[in-house]
This record gives C-alpha cells, structure tokens and sequence, in this order.
C-alpha cells in the first residue's frame, strides 16, 4: 500500500512539474491543431528578426523546430536566447505540412 502511494505521488509531480516546462518547436510545427489558441512556452535561439517602431517579428529555434513569434513589445536581436509565453496561431496545412503557424507572444525574456 505505501509503495502504491509513493508512485502516486511521485507520478503528480512528475505531471505537474512537466506542465511548468518548455513545450518543444517541434511538437507545435507537428500538430499545430493540438495548440491552436492554446498558451504555450518555448525557448530558443533567435535566427531572424524584424521590426518597425515596436513591433515585429522573430524566428525562433530550439533544435527541434523553427517558429515565428510576432511581438507587440520590441523584438530581440539575432544571436539572443529568449523564452516566450505567447498563443500559437495556426496557419494552413497542405498535404500534411504546417505553414504559417506564429506563436503571438503576450511575454518574452532575452536570458
């Protein structure tokens, strides 16, 4: 019976805990239905960016993916490692392939 209810509890923080983590690029690009107008949390590496006044856009890749992020806030310089909170906006899927999904991003933190 112990053993029963450490795994138990074990098993909910494991579940908690992985829902305060960073969900992968590659997961979203995927099965970008799955997060459509879902918040979500990823990480990565800026290789392209844009912007006019404060708005814009960047690239972002973790190594699983690449995503765009378009940011009312100012947008990082390439090179940065950022984290994001933002929604996912999903785009069109032709033959299986995702294009034109964004993550709108409501927070970012260069790190």
């Amino acid at each position: 019976m112990k053993q029963t209810q450490v795994f138990g509890l074990a098993l909910g923080m494991s579940l908690v805990l992985s829902s305060c983590g960073y969900t992968k690029i590659g997961r979203i690009t995927a099965d970008p239905s799955r997060f459509r107008s879902r918040m979500v949390r990823v990480e990565g590496r800026v290789t392209t960016s844009f912007a006019a006044m404060s708005t814009g856009g960047y690239q972002l890749d973790d190594g699983s993916g690449k995503i765009y992020v378009l940011s009312n806030r100012g947008v990082p310089s390439s090179g940065s490692t950022v984290a994001v909170s933002g929604t996912v906006i999903q785009g069109i899927t032709v033959m299986g392939k995702s294009y034109g999904t964004v993550i709108q991003e409501s927070d970012h933190h260069v790190r």
